[in-house]
């Protein structure tokens, strides 16, 4: 197979529309944007406009608070996705698994603020990880197939100080 031979499959793609193509078309003409007005020529950019009065949007007061700019992104790796790397060989459950070793495997692209492992799947082999954070039910599946988790930054020190407040 060569670069230039690469296709999508049958389906995959839907020609755009043609406009003004003639009245037979079914789209000529006006081109599907009716009669006359503001919004059958071109350039025209008028979201959230209502005619002169006040938009919705500049009536409301301004509330709250977003945390957008701080939130953490995490890599997201399930259970069942780390199992069907170490049984295709991608990763080695004798050894320690970091982020790096995930990364180099393809279960995650970027890192980000660091790698989560979700409890989604079945985990069977004992694996010693090291991850940023984990889900109660991800931390108990791997604990209970034999392995280990170690949490690295901030989600170790939380996981630490709710283990100090239970018991």
């Amino acid at each position: 197979m060569k670069l230039n031979e690469l296709r999508d499959k049958p389906g995959a793609t839907k020609a755009r529309m043609r406009v003004g193509r003639g009245i037979g078309s079914g789209k000529g003409k006006t081109a599907g944007r009716g009669q006359k007005g503001q919004k059958s020529r071109t350039g025209v950019s008028i979201k959230g406009f209502e005619g002169g009065q006040m938009p919705l949007y500049r009536r409301l007061p301004k509330r709250g608070f977003t945390n957008a700019l701080f939130r953490k992104t995490f890599a997201e790796v399930n259970l069942g996705r780390l199992q069907t790397a170490i049984d295709a060989g991608k990763l080695d459950a004798g050894q320690p698994i970091d982020e790096a070793g995930l990364q180099a495997a393809g279960l995650v692209g970027r890192l980000y603020d660091g790698v989560r492992l979700l409890g989604t799947g079945e985990l069977t082999s004992a694996v010693t990880l090291t991850v940023t954070g984990a889900s109660a039910k991800a931390r108990a599946a791997v604990e209970a197939a034999g392995g280990s988790l170690t949490l690295t930054g901030a989600a170790s020190a939380r996981a630490e100080a709710s283990e100090d407040a239970t018991g």
